[in-house]
């Protein structure tokens, strides 16, 4: 005989069952974890891997450069070499005065144009964004011939200024296009409280958006950053002569037509990728943030 105290143990075991069913769903199975831990590792290795033969390889003595013989002779001798025989220390003072420029001035130009274009309407509105984007298309094999002409026409070849103006043109446009997606993300009340507290649009921007745009602006120093610090074909078509070359331009130095110095070349590219991660790790924790707000409206 069913008793009514047996009734509900019944349904109430079911409803565990298909509580535990509904939780375990949800749960990797082993396997798929040993795939995704494999393929983790993987791809870990595939990024280091060509970083740490760099760093081993500037390690080696001349004689053990194109071996597998990583810790046989561990030396700094390329180092000192590279420091002392050639013209790093001057490449890499004009690649820091050359890219702290781009990216000084690169930040605050993108930052005004996308603010101007986020909140103003202005004659030629549509065209300026179309322009900064279309910009984007042309590759550098296209323009390096015209703008080479312009700095040729007005005197900056050979200039860290010539360098400078033509990296802006690179970084500027995209950093504007994000930038204005990102402005488009902060409401405008605060630019009318602003207005209501007597700011200039001038002040409001300074004072108000600027600091709740510090994402956006980290990606826009960290993109005209790089962009000047690793760039090669226009460095190497506007300068001329040991002393005024950057690092891009001085590391072909190392190369010519019967070999490579690999020894030096694997020194100063260590030497060269210090200052980008230390602006990387600087502005990492806004890069994620900053890009993707940028995203959202265009």
């Amino acid at each position: 005989m069913t008793t009514a105290t047996d009734t509900p143990a019944r349904h109430a075991a079911p409803a565990r069952n298909g509580a535990r069913k509904v939780r375990l769903r949800g749960e990797r199975s082993p396997l798929a974890s040993v795939a995704l831990h494999l393929t983790l590792i993987i791809a870990s290795v595939i990024a280091v891997f060509p970083v740490l033969w760099v760093l081993l390889t500037s390690l080696k003595p001349a004689e053990l450069a194109t071996t597998t013989d990583f810790f046989r002779e561990t030396t700094f001798v390329n180092y000192t070499n590279l420091i002392r025989d050639t013209e790093f220390l001057n490449w890499f003072a004009n690649s820091v005065i050359i890219s702290a420029l781009s990216t000084v001035i690169g930040v605050f130009v993108a930052a005004t144009t996308g603010y101007a274009v986020s909140r103003f309407r202005f004659p030629g509105k549509r065209g300026l964004m179309w322009t900064l984007l279309i910009t984007q298309m042309f590759p550098v094999a296209v323009l390096i011939v015209p703008i080479y002409n312009i700095m040729s026409s007005l005197g900056l070849l050979n200039q860290p200024a010539g360098l400078v103006i033509t990296y802006l043109t690179i970084s500027v446009p995209f950093c504007a296009w994000m930038m204005k997606g990102f402005f488009d993300t902060i409401p405008r009340e605060i630019d009318e409280s602003g207005e209501v507290d007597g700011l200039t649009p001038f002040g409001t921007f300074f004072r108000l958006i600027l600091p709740l745009a510090k994402p956006g602006l980290a990606v826009t120093a960290f993109y005209s950053f790089i962009t000047a610090w690793g760039e090669v074909a226009y460095a190497s078509a506007f300068l001329v002569g040991d002393e005024n070359l950057t690092l891009a331009g001085g590391l072909q130095k190392f190369v010519n037509q019967y070999g490579a110095q690999w020894g030096p070349m694997t020194a100063a590219s260590v030497l060269i990728a210090i200052p980008a991660a230390l602006v990387f790790l600087f502005a990492q924790k806004h890069l994620v943030t900053g890009m993707s707000a940028g995203a959202v409206k265009g």
